[in-house]
């Protein structure tokens, strides 16, 4: 058994670590609060203009000009991974790099042989990860959560956009943490470019049934509504990963604590035990001493 000194160190430091992990779930489930509201208002915004853009999936197929539907061989491939900046997470950021390169080894082994997949890092645990194990990462988006907007996503999702409508890739896929409660996140791969319009109607129900009156021309309004909803999705994406962080900070830090306390007692109840004992031994020997003066 360890001895009193050994116990009552390990308690002091378990002590101020359950402190730490305490404080650092308070502060996420503030953050939390914030960024859960961020992405359940917005929601129904981009899932309205989705809709919309569903109603006018004919439009978008019949038109030659859409640049952004243009389906190509699979010969350069770009996957985007959305991680955070900051660890003690639990498994949230490893989850989206594991299927960040499952994805890149599988679906995409032949181009991976021919070193035809390039990534884009929005965070600094994944763009981490790339670069240490050699990955080609051609943008390191982590300062976009130093101030988390619209105009700055908008900013990353129009160089992705460009660089697809150039020709740079074929396509483009996006890998990131969905956010649906505090301790759930849903880990969700999704195609970027080229969109996929048969996939719209299907994902908003029943939009297709919906007449809508379109001004100027149904035309125009396709051209307008494609680049601002891919902005839209992407900055859905940045949003759900942001809440999903804070929610998997919030639950992994409280497990930490509960973890800390019942260490604590556990601690605690060595720490009598050695005290006892050590008292019975003093106890023993004084009376050890009596009975040798006695004798």
């Amino acid at each position: 058994m360890a001895n009193l000194k050994e116990i009552r160190e390990r308690k002091a430091s378990v002590a101020s670590t359950m402190q730490i992990t305490s404080a650092m779930k308070m502060v996420s489930a503030s953050k939390l609060k914030r960024a859960q509201n961020a992405i359940v208002q917005f929601r129904p915004y981009a899932e309205k203009l989705q809709e919309i853009l569903a109603s006018v999936g004919d439009s978008i197929k019949d038109d030659e000009d859409n640049q952004y539907a243009v389906q190509r061989d699979k010969e350069r491939i770009l996957l985007v991974l959305i991680t955070s900046n900051r660890g003690l997470c639990g498994a949230f950021n490893s989850n989206a790099i594991k299927a960040t390169i499952t994805r890149a080894l599988t679906t995409f082994d032949s181009q991976m042989m021919a070193r035809q997949v390039d990534f884009i890092a929005i965070g600094k645990k994944g763009a981490d990860f790339l670069s240490k194990k050699g990955y080609n990462v051609i943008f390191d988006g982590s300062e976009i959560f130093d101030d988390l907007t619209f105009d700055r996503v908008a900013q990353v999702a129009n160089m992705i956009m460009g660089l697809f409508t150039d020709g740079e890739y074929d396509h483009v896929d996006i890998i990131y943490n969905r956010f649906k409660n505090a301790g759930t996140q849903i880990l969700t791969e999704e195609q970027f470019l080229p969109i996929k319009v048969d996939e719209l109607a299907e994902e908003s129900g029943s939009a297709s049934n919906v007449d809508y009156i379109f001004e100027p021309t149904k035309e125009y309004i396709v051209q307008e509504l494609i680049p601002r909803s891919l902005k839209l999705q992407f900055y859905k994406a940045i949003l759900d990963s942001h809440a999903s962080e804070h929610g998997a900070r919030m639950t992994a830090m409280h497990m930490a604590t509960d973890n800390a306390t019942e260490l604590l007692k556990e601690l605690s109840l060595q720490f009598n035990k050695a005290r006892q004992a050590a008292i019975t031994n003093e106890i023993l020997e004084i009376v050890g001493g009596a009975e040798a003066l006695k004798g």
